[in-house]
């Protein structure tokens, strides 16, 4: 089977650096000084391999190193990877792209003096793509391609394919798949990784104070030779908007990775000036729904639609845009990707018509039908102002519109990801789908009931099938006809997930940050290595 190289094409908005400073600065790096910035979420664990938080992934990433990465000159690109641990060109290819022979550095060490070999990195992936009973991998969906992972050499690691497959260098690239130590995993268990640290990325752990900040200091065995240019970074916890916006005004902190909504980028610009730089992005992740199919009635999906078609998303966009991070209408493919639904496939699907009144009238109808005219919700959302806090109330308004009665539970992220994940206390549950790289036929995984980071307690066979296929389309124009088959059934017929609106990033921050370019994800570029400070 031909299987040709798959082209990507972002929006134009993608990595715009706006003018009130510039993105990068021409003159000569300078090495020193310690980055402070703001966290707008506390850390759930410290496993990349179970974790899916911008709250993780920003203090934790920079101990961390992956085989691969997106490169950091060039991070909003969805096709541009370079290696990390492993060393030259990437691997193209071989036995009709079934087979990945990376060969691995021999001048890495982790932090606590151990060399790093082909094994950790077998090691790793084996715990993610293939993990033991009872313990999580929350991306291990993205490599259903995979056949095998084996170290075929002290430095050289091969993956073995099932069938070729356009997404298995951007699932290799994930910044969440950090290599772990194999003697550390074989030592301690696969979970030793959620409260401890043993890293070789470019920053080696001082403390964790919870609640209170990060520490970490350079590491000055780094295998990219003159990197980081930092002294340090101090990630401090900041849940609440308004203190991440002082500290940066006040200059306690430098930037916030994710984002700040429009009017937050406005006044900031209006006080500080030419002090402030502002970087914007389309963002890959989205905010969803995820009704609890073990929970009666919505093992319906009757009872599931009605609460999709309620929705206004085209109105939702025009109001919710100038207040949150949100901003486009999609369906389960990043938006203006060319696998994603253009406008005219988008209205097709139930609760994406542009007849609002249509739609609503048809939701009370569903549930009408299906016994349950006035329907009360226990929904569990994130104590996250944006965009959780201000979407849920949203979602609570429109849902009223069809005379559903929510009962909105904002819980910390802990006990907000402890009722998502493993109590399953909740009706319904504001739910994410937020993926680093632009990857979609491993991001659309997220919708299928097998997927380890999809929490809606269902199984679909006819999805799995249809997925089956995509995973295995070898033409852009077969797969695109594929995806709308899949995205018909997720999140239409089935409404298994109730998408609400893709994320919009925007990121002021200090003008003397230099290096650091903004990337369509908040967990891509994370690493810190490139960063400088021009002070």
């Amino acid at each position: 089977m031909k299987f040709p190289r798959l082209k990507f094409a972002l929006p134009l908005a993608a990595g715009l650096a706006l003018s009130f400073g510039m993105a990068d600065s021409a003159h000569a790096v300078k090495s020193g000084g310690v980055l402070n910035f703001v966290v707008g979420s506390k850390i759930p664990s410290y496993d990349g391999h179970i974790e899916g938080t911008f709250g993780m992934i920003h203090p934790i990433r920079p101990f961390y190193s992956t085989l691969i990465r997106v490169n950091p000159d060039n991070p909003a690109s969805p096709t541009d990877f370079v290696c990390d641990l492993c060393e030259g060109d990437l691997p193209k290819g071989e036995d009709g792209f079934k087979k990945y022979v990376f060969k691995i550095r021999q001048d890495v060490k982790f932090h606590d003096g151990t060399p790093l070999t082909a094994d950790d990195i077998v090691a790793t992936f084996k715990k993610i793509i293939f993990p033991p009973k009872g313990i999580a991998s929350a991306r291990k969906a993205f490599f259903k391609m995979v056949d095998s992972v084996e170290a075929t050499g002290k430095y050289e690691v091969t993956f073995k394919l099932k069938f070729p497959s356009g997404s298995f260098i951007p699932s290799v690239a994930m910044p969440f798949n950090f290599v772990y130590a194999k003697k550390d995993l074989d030592s301690h268990g696969y979970t030793w990784h959620k409260t401890n640290i043993n890293g070789s990325g470019a920053f080696s752990f001082v403390q964790h104070q919870p609640g209170s900040f990060v520490e970490g200091k350079k590491y000055a065995g780094y295998h990219h030779k003159g990197k980081p240019y930092l002294d340090g970074f101090k990630a401090i916890s900041a849940p609440k908007m308004a203190l991440r916006l002082q500290a940066i005004r006040g200059d306690r902190a430098a930037i916030e990775f994710r984002g700040f909504p429009p009017k937050a980028r406005d006044d900031l610009v209006k006080a500080l000036g030419d002090k402030i730089t502002v970087q914007e992005s389309d963002w890959n992740c989205i905010l969803i729904a995820t009704p609890n199919q073990k929970r009666k009635p919505f093992d319906d999906a009757r009872v599931r639609r009605a609460l999709s078609l309620a929705l206004d998303r085209w109105g939702g966009s025009k109001y919710l845009s100038k207040i949150a991070i949100v901003k486009t209408v999609g369906g389960v493919v990043f938006p203006n990707h060319p696998l994603a639904a253009t406008k005219e496939e988008l209205v097709k699907i139930p609760g994406f018509g542009t007849d609002v009144a249509a739609n609503r009238k048809e939701a009370m109808r569903l549930l009408k039908e299906a016994g349950h005219p006035n329907l009360k919700i226990d929904f569990n959302n994130r104590g996250v102002d944006q965009p959780y806090k201000v979407v849920g109330t949203w979602l609570i308004d429109q849902w009223k519109q069809i005379g559903v009665e929510a009962e909105q539970h904002v819980n910390p992220s802990p006990v907000f990801y402890d009722k998502l994940r493993k109590s399953h206390d909740f009706d319904v549950s504001i739910d994410f789908n937020c993926q680093s790289v632009v990857n979609p036929i491993a991001d659309v995984t997220k919708y299928l009931g097998s997927a380890g980071n999809n929490y809606g307690q269902y199984e679909d066979a006819k999805l799995e099938e249809i997925y089956s296929r995509l995973l295995r389309a070898g033409t852009e124009a077969e797969q695109r006809t594929i995806m709308r088959e899949y995205e018909q059934r997720a999140i239409g017929e089935m409404a298994h997930l109730i998408p609400t609106l893709w994320w919009y990033k925007i990121n002021p921050h200090r003008s003397y940050v230099k290096g650091w370019k903004i990337a369509p994800s908040h967990y891509l570029n994370q690493h810190l290595d490139n960063i400088w400070l021009d002070k």
